[in-house]
């Protein structure tokens, strides 16, 4: 045991979250937030570095910016995005498999052939899209 009296442990709700952005960077509200391979926020898009976090919860505005000047807002949790197309559509199927990153808003069955990250867990399809667990 290495406490010897009470300790005051600070906590979190391990839902909302701030990350700065990357230089030269806009996040919308509702769009996947990522950490880049430098640690900085960016927007969902091909690539094989990014690390889906949650989802941004307020507009975000570092288009003019350095690296870190600005931070954005995200949110951990379960949420609706986009279904690709054609062979990297989602479906019902495949529920509790990884889904992957296409854009922002989107997500796809497969992982382009090694050019998209992981944006999270599929945890239900319906008619207007696929339910995403991010962060």
């Amino acid at each position: 045991m290495a406490l010897t009296k009470d300790r005051d442990t600070p906590r979190r709700d391990g839902v909302d979250f701030s990350a700065p952005l990357a230089a030269a960077t806009v996040m919308h509200a509702g769009s996947l937030f990522c950490i880049n391979a430098a640690g900085y926020g960016t927007p969902g898009a091909v690539s094989t570095t990014l690390k889906c976090v949650g989802v941004t919860q307020a507009r975000a505005d570092n288009s003019a910016g350095a690296a870190g000047a600005v931070s954005g807002t995200y949110r951990k949790g379960v949420f609706r995005f986009k279904n690709s197309a054609a062979g990297d559509l989602i479906a019902l199927a495949d529920v509790n498999a990884d889904c992957y990153i296409v854009d922002d808003e989107t997500v796809a069955k497969t992982n382009g052939g090694n050019t998209r990250s992981v944006a999270g867990k599929i945890v239900d399809v319906d008619a207007d899209g696929v339910w995403v667990r991010v962060g």
